[in-house]
């Protein structure tokens, strides 16, 4: 098997190969200046004007939207005050800042999107406030981003400006402001989209083609970018598309935002895994979909071809074979448990690339009158015509009976394909410097009827701390607060050199064995020579995990489990979860060896400001399990075993 597996990793590595440059090989930039539609004829979606276009849209949406923007007729648009900027430096808070500038997007959005409803010029002067208001400030990004160095502790250097996630997304709401008010700003005064321009061209259009950016490509360490690649990317095109009038700059843009992308898609894993997870998807995988729909919407479908790319359809399934229940999804790294999915987004993705299961997918998840969104703002026009089909399209969750991503080495199964009843299991080998990282090689999640039982904590608030030296003091980013070992005082450690090596993955019809080393991903000072895991999933029965393990030297170690539910040690060898999920009463049982190890429980407190994030996931309610070897050794093998019990 071990052969097998190789062999497929080595054909996999072969066939990213051929494929590196699916989207700057396709295309010189002489070619992309005759395949794009020009700057002033294209329309991608139907002008302010054209009301009876405008009446095919999703009215209930529109009307929501109307509704709320009344709200902000006498909104007073706030500047940013220096001192808020300053918190990301003073305290690590980040949300004052992001609460502002987010807020302000939203307000702008969502007037715009009443004016195109309304037409009648009664948001035009909200609208012109907002343009001003943003235009003032002295970034478009947000604190957390700002460069980590001692002359900007916390302010931006306005002389030496960069594109964020969010600048980029600014940029693009300003391009549909021009795109469909021209001519009512134009009335009131040609100053406004004389600032647009300005503030676009000066703000990110002239720093992303002068300036190298950290997200184009990979860092020093060899990590390759992340969602922040295709998602400036899509808002540096859409900007791009809309605002640049000079044919050739609007060429020799495009080419460029190609080849950034092929840094980020080139290094792929073939069998599409995001090691971000399925809440970053959306804008990693997503995002670089976002890029082929604006393609293909302003070539005449000249990029048609990425959909029959192999990669991008593996891509794009992640999101569906990540699932746990409708509710969950495996959230390893810093993904969330429960991220929200872009329905319509997730469906033109997977009618692109013909995936049927992908279409129901995001068909289950459509919500007639879904309100606007303020990131990814072009998919809001794409959803606004999509209403009709959506609403009869059918809709089911594929729920695969067992998932192999043996790149990105994540695996899941379950009882019974297409059902969420019974167990599910999760598990990851992979490196120690995957994007968003955490220290959790080894780790693994118990899901019941599609309800955590034993899980992995995820991600909490983000602080300053999150993207800093400190990240791994950060408790839920630590090995030791994962169902993972501390061996001999030592938690795993960050860094690509600390990974699993030996991954084997088998499956039949009554069980799935998942099994690796995870040795390599701990310092020397644990003093391991190897730690087997392997982790069964007997289908219709339980879960199995068994450690077997050799150290240089006699040595003590504590197996931690964590789960959001009370456990209780009924006995030696027995620990009991009582599991309550809608009125559901069940009792699970995690048996071990009380000769060999002693259970210990302690309720996790939450208190540090990250811990805000924790509690919008799981409530006040992480418990952690510690399994502390009774007897110092050098070798031997341990067995947990997790199965529904009658009390």
């Amino acid at each position: 098997m071990k052969k097998i597996l190789l062999a497929v990793i080595l054909i996999a590595s072969l066939q990213q190969v051929v494929a590196q440059n699916l989207l700057s090989g396709k295309y010189n930039t002489e070619a992309l200046r005759k395949l794009l539609i020009s700057q002033s004829t294209w329309k991608p979606f139907p002008k302010i004007q054209e009301r009876q276009e405008w009446a095919k849209a999703n009215q209930e949406t529109l009307k929501e939207n109307l509704a709320k923007a009344e709200t902000y007729l006498n909104y007073s648009w706030p500047s940013i005050p220096a001192t808020v900027s300053l918190l990301v430096e003073r305290t690590g808070d980040r949300e004052e800042y992001q609460n502002i500038s987010f807020k302000k997007r939203e307000v702008l959005l969502t007037l715009l999107f009443a004016e195109i409803y309304e037409n009648k010029g009664r948001f035009t002067d909200q609208i012109i406030n907002g343009i001003w208001s943003i235009s003032e400030e002295s970034f478009w990004g947000i604190s957390a981003h700002l460069p980590r160095k001692k002359e900007n502790a916390g302010l931006m250097d306005v002389s030496e400006p960069f594109v964020d996630l969010f600048a980029a997304e600014t940029a693009t709401l300003f391009s549909w402001v021009d795109y469909y008010l021209a001519e009512k700003l134009d009335k009131v005064s040609p100053q406004l989209r004389k600032r647009i321009y300005y503030e676009i061209e000066n703000r990110v259009l002239s720093p992303l083609m002068t300036k190298k950016h950290g997200f184009m490509g990979g860092n020093e360490d060899g990590r390759r970018p992340n969602n922040w690649n295709p998602w400036i990317c899509s808002n540096w095109l859409n900007t791009v598309l809309l605002i640049e009038k000079n044919e050739d700059k609007r060429a020799e843009a495009v080419h460029k935002i190609l080849s950034v992308l092929d840094n980020f898609l080139n290094p792929y894993p073939l069998d599409g895994g995001c090691d971000e997870g399925p809440g970053y998807w959306g804008a990693a995988a997503a995002a670089l979909y976002d890029n082929l729909s604006l393609l293909n919407l302003v070539t005449n479908d000249a990029f048609n071809y990425t959909y029959q790319d192999q990669k991008i359809k593996n891509m794009a399934a992640f999101i569906y074979k990540a699932q746990i229940s409708e509710t969950y999804f495996i959230n390893f790294a810093d993904a969330s448990p429960k991220p929200s999915m872009d329905a319509p987004m997730i469906y033109r993705f997977g009618k692109a690339i013909n995936d049927e299961n992908m279409m129901k997918f995001g068909a289950y998840y459509y919500k007639p009158g879904t309100k606007v969104s303020r990131f990814h703002i072009f998919r809001n026009f794409f959803e606004l015509f999509l209403d009709e089909e959506l609403r009869k399209v059918p809709k089911q969750l594929p729920l695969p009976k067992s998932v192999w991503l043996p790149e990105t080495q994540v695996m899941l199964a379950r009882d019974k394909a297409g059902s969420t009843k019974g167990l599910t299991i999760a598990a990851k080998g992979g490196h120690n410097d995957e994007s968003h990282n955490h220290n959790d090689i080894g780790n693994f999640m118990v899901y019941v009827d599609g309800n955590p039982l034993l899980i992995d904590v995820g991600s909490g608030t983000y602080t300053r701390r999150t993207f800093s030296g400190d990240r791994y003091d950060i408790w839920f980013n630590s090995s030791d607060y994962h169902n993972t070992p501390t061996v001999n005082g030592c938690v795993q450690s960050p860094g690509r050199a600390f990974k699993a090596t030996d991954l084997n993955f088998t499956e039949n019809k009554s069980k799935v064995v998942f099994a690796l080393d995870i040795a390599k991903s701990y310092p020397k000072e644990a003093g391991l020579i190897s730690w087997k895991r392997a982790i069964t999933l007997n289908r219709g029965k339980n879960v199995q995990i068994k450690d077997t393990y050799q150290l240089k030297a006699e040595g003590a170690f504590i197996n931690h489990l964590m789960t959001c539910y009370p456990p209780e040690v009924k006995s030696p060898g027995l620990i009991i979860i009582k599991y309550e999920k809608d009125s559901v009463k069940k009792h699970f049982a995690i048996q071990y060896d009380a000769s060999l190890l002693n259970a210990n429980i302690e309720k996790v407190k939450l208190g540090i400001p990250e811990d805000k994030g924790v509690k919008r996931n799981w409530g006040d309610n992480i418990y952690r399990i510690n399994l502390t070897l009774i007897k110092p050794s050098t070798a031997g093998s341990l067995n947990l075993m997790v199965k529904e019990v009658k009390l």
